[in-house]
């Protein structure tokens, strides 16, 4: 696919089979409703141009094998602006996909809305908002892939409200077109490349794995029937302390420091090993849609055995509050399509530097609690290294948490407990034992179901 094809290029370029839908409706008369002088002629002469009557078709279409809707703008259709009769085609396109229970997947190249006609056009981005949330209550995905330009509304709305947005190299992307931007902005900001940088796009696709990418988001993101629990993840052997040169016993630990001293160790098996052991392939969703990322978090889309899985991975390091922004959003999308949810514990805390602080770090460890706690689908948890208060709790599935040899869950890291309680350093061994932080003390508590063994795991 290469900068400014046409709508059935970009179609063909993704799929050979194909089948065009025709939008009912009687169509824009005379120069629109501002009577806007030469605007029937534009029309007339965009149309000889491109063959097309309006700036996006759409129809029933087979992408790498799975069914779907897709929708296709033209943008040399007086720029793939949004008119009212674009709005009746994107409706309609949407309303197909609910009624034929199938995900949508639009192909944006479009510079905005409509300016001869007005705030009629503008209106239109509020029927593409409702069409795109009936398609969400139904439970059915919605995947946008950004081709050059993709501006304005159309960004704003079939674009940015996808749930899984891909875009292609270079691609320029903003809700600001390029004549309309301030003159001293940066142009990198308004990138596929930029914007995966700031969290508001999932991926950078080449035009020649868009194909394959599409059908495996398409495979990823259905739903199998009613949500049986993921399956829950064997524990993985590790090394023990740097010179030990031993493997990490599979028993759990004697006192609460080893556990520590287990779950804090560098050769200790991270959140990227277990999700390579777990998942046939993973399809990751990365960044907050709000200006964020966490480089710290791993989160997305998987198959195992052909089935899918969403997942949300700590990866050892303190976790920022994009992090749990972008876990919220997964955990959401995967209730409403009916996919269940692994979350990977393993973190020392949420970030609680000033930086995570007017990032809102507080409003979004609660929203992560709030989404898990609303979720439908079932959350299984498995703790892989340090728990640290409710920075991880915050992930915890309740009730079907699981914690492996070498990690810990604390309301507090030890440190802290003795520096609270004005304890020595001498004091952290029987601080962490008074915690009762060790896998089978959480076992014992209640709050762990089990501690899982380097048994595989039964499906």
């Amino acid at each position: 696919m290469t900068d400014r094809m046409t709508a059935r290029e970009a179609i063909a370029a993704v799929t050979g089979e194909f089948t065009e839908s025709v939008t009912p409706g009687a169509g824009t008369v005379g120069d629109g409703p501002l009577g806007w002088h030469g605007y029937a002629d534009a029309r007339a002469l965009a149309a000889g141009r491109t063959g097309e009557q309006e700036s996006v078709i759409h129809g029933t279409a087979t992408v790498d094998g799975r069914p779907c809707v897709l929708l296709a703008f033209e943008f040399g259709f007086l720029g793939g602006s949004l008119g009212q009769r674009t709005g009746d085609a994107i409706e309609a396109a949407y309303g197909c996909a609910a009624e034929r229970r199938l995900p949508l997947v639009a192909l944006v190249a479009t510079g905005g809305s409509r300016m001869q006609e007005g705030v009629v056009a503008l209106t239109q981005l509020q029927r593409v908002a409702r069409a795109s949330v009936r398609l969400r209550a139904a439970g059915l995905p919605q995947i946008a892939v950004l081709r050059d330009p993709s501006t304005g509304g159309g960004w704003a709305t079939v674009g940015a409200g996808a749930d899984v947005a891909l875009a292609l190299p270079g691609a320029q992307i903003g809700f600001a077109g390029s004549r309309v931007r301030p003159a001293d902005a940066d142009p990198a900001a308004y990138t596929a490349e930029g914007q995966l940088a700031a969290g508001h796009i999932d991926a950078v696709v080449t035009p020649a794995e868009l194909p394959r990418t599409l059908g495996r988001w398409l495979r990823a993101l259905r739903s199998s029937g009613p949500a049986a629990p993921a399956p829950v993840p064997h524990a993985l052997p590790g090394t023990g302390a740097p010179g030990t040169g031993r493997d990490t016993p599979a028993g759990p630990p004697d006192s609460g420091w080893e556990a520590v001293r287990r779950a804090r160790s560098a050769h200790r098996p991270r959140a990227a090993a277990y999700l390579d052991a777990y998942f046939d392939e993973r399809l990751p969703l990365g960044g907050d849609r709000c200006g964020g990322t966490d480089p710290g978090l791993l989160c997305g889309f998987g198959l195992r055995g052909g089935r899918p899985v969403a997942y949300v991975a700590q990866c050892g390091t303190p976790t920022l509050p994009a992090g749990y922004r972008t876990a919220s959003r997964v955990i959401r999308l995967a209730d409403r399509l009916g996919v269940p949810v692994l979350t990977l514990i393993d973190t020392p805390g949420a970030a609680n530097d000033a930086e995570a602080e007017r990032a809102g770090a507080g409003a979004a460890i609660a929203d992560t609690f709030a989404a898990v706690a609303a979720a439908r689908v079932p959350v299984t948890t498995l703790v892989i290294g340090e728990g640290g208060s409710g920075g991880a709790l915050a992930l915890a599935a309740p009730g079907n948490m699981y914690v492996t040899p070498d990690s810990y869950f604390s309301v507090i890291a030890p440190e802290s407990a003795a520096a609270i309680l004005k304890r020595p350093e001498s004091e952290l061994r029987r601080t962490a034992d008074q915690l009762r932080l060790r896998p089978q003390d959480l076992v014992e508590l209640g709050v762990a179901r089990a501690v899982v063994g380097l048994a595989p795991p039964e499906d």
